[in-house]
């Protein structure tokens, strides 16, 4: 009874989600509220709600202070001469602006977001091609493959929802994933030169031919309210004070949450010692943070009364009566390798909250470890899948900025995004994360 009460409550959920008919807060509360008054909890309900709240409660205060400290800095200007710097290299070979767009798009995308992501680079980089009248297809590729690799961040959306909905710690689950995500970025670049290189053989643009039509660079038009607020005496300061956090967070030594307070504190006194900047730099950033956070609290309450009532448990039992032993091991590979295609059926709450859970239970039933299910889910799912998924808003940004149709963004990239999942999956068999 309790596994199909279960099973459709996640039935009724991602039908709410996907349809938009309620919003993924509102589902993520409501609907499992209602499931648990239907089984017979009552009022207890309530106490698995604070439970599910009370182990969620750190991802969520890191992620504030994480979208803060990276709002905060990229403010400041930190990333401005990176970014001209990468546009003043490039130059006239279409070899270097498709790698460039790579390398620009996965350091702009520190902060985790797609949009801005997009906002900066493709503005940046497009006059180039369309000056050389190169496929613009490739911009928004190689912007998109870097940009869903560099997603598996540890303050990433997907990575965020992973953890709290397995109740797993960050650390744990991410710092197992850097060789593979450094592999998976160098792939991208690799595919970015040869497309370049590609490019340049269509176009007839030789080295020689490059040099002898030289380009004035491009740089970031900022509005005079950014320049106000850019500081870039500090650029130095604040590149040290990301190293630092950065570091400190991946040596597990200090929890996530109090590296990106301690950071956030900083920045603010560093580059905006008075109190009304300081307030005006918080209030700006406020919306993001506040939207994901309170996404994350309600799935704090979801996965708390699936849990408290024995729903999850029961679903898991199911499920994992229904695999063979013997093939339960290649669990966390298969779902790595369909992890990308995920991307287009389910957007990432409804797979991290709703989907993701069934299945770490029941392999942890099966004797897998249920982190090598969320790790497996990061190598595609809203990660390289983001940016051609139509359930996600950054995608018609990233197309309407290039200028092309979604279908032939889809058609063009989802074989190198579906390739870079691949390649990461094989990495990680090889390094002994998944066993096979």
């Amino acid at each position: 009874m309790l596994a199909l009460l279960g099973f459709i409550t996640i039935v009724v959920l991602l039908a709410a989600i996907l349809t938009k008919k309620m919003s993924p807060l509102a589902a993520l509360i409501a609907i499992p509220f209602i499931a648990a008054l239907i089984g017979g909890f009552g009022l207890g309900t309530g106490k698995f709600m604070v439970d599910g709240i009370k182990s969620i409660a750190p991802i969520v205060g890191m992620f504030v202070f994480a979208i803060l400290f990276f709002g905060i800095l990229k403010d400041a200007g930190m990333l401005d001469p990176i970014i001209n710097k990468v546009l003043k290299v490039v130059g006239m070979r279409p070899s270097r602006i498709v790698l460039g767009s790579a390398v620009l798009a996965a350091i702009v995308h520190l902060d985790g977001s797609g949009a801005v992501t997009f906002l900066v680079t493709i503005p940046a980089l497009l006059p180039l091609y369309e000056r050389l009248k190169m496929d613009k297809r490739i911009l928004a590729c190689v912007v998109a493959m870097a940009a869903g690799v560099a997603n598996a961040l540890p303050w990433g959306g997907p990575t965020l929802r992973a953890a709290a909905a397995l109740h797993i710690p960050v650390a744990d689950l991410y710092l197992p994933l850097i060789p593979v995500q450094i592999c998976g970025m160098l792939f991208v670049f690799t595919c970015a030169w040869l497309l370049g290189k590609k490019e340049e053989r269509r176009l007839g643009l030789t080295a020689a031919a490059s040099a002898s039509d030289e380009i004035t660079h491009h740089q970031q038009e900022l509005s005079t309210e950014q320049l106000e607020l850019r500081r870039p005496k500090l650029f130095v300061v604040n590149v040290v004070l990301v190293l630092l956090v950065l570091g400190t967070m991946i040596t597990g030594k200090v929890d996530p949450v109090a590296c990106f307070m301690i950071g956030t504190v900083i920045a603010l006194f560093i580059n905006y010692p008075n109190v009304a900047q300081q307030r005006a730099r918080i209030d700006s950033h406020a919306k993001a943070a506040l939207m994901m956070a309170s996404i994350l609290l309600a799935a704090g309450v979801f996965t708390g009364i699936m849990k408290g009532t024995g729903m999850l448990t029961a679903m898991a039992k199911f499920v994992a009566g229904s695999i063979p032993v013997d093939m339960a091991h290649h669990l966390p590979a298969a779902l790595a390798v369909i992890s990308m295609p995920l991307s287009l059926l389910f957007d990432p709450d409804s797979f991290y909250f709703g989907v993701l859970p069934v299945l770490a239970e029941a392999s942890s039933a099966l004797g897998v470890p249920s982190i090598q299910m969320a790790q497996a889910s990061l190598l595609g799912q809203m990660t390289t899948g983001f940016p051609v998924s139509p359930l996600t808003p950054a995608t018609f940004l990233l197309i309407g900025l290039v200028g092309i149709e979604l279908s032939d963004h889809q058609k063009f990239t989802i074989p190198f995004l579906f390739a870079t999942t691949i390649f990461m999956t094989l990495v990680a068999i090889v390094l002994g994360l998944f066993p096979f």
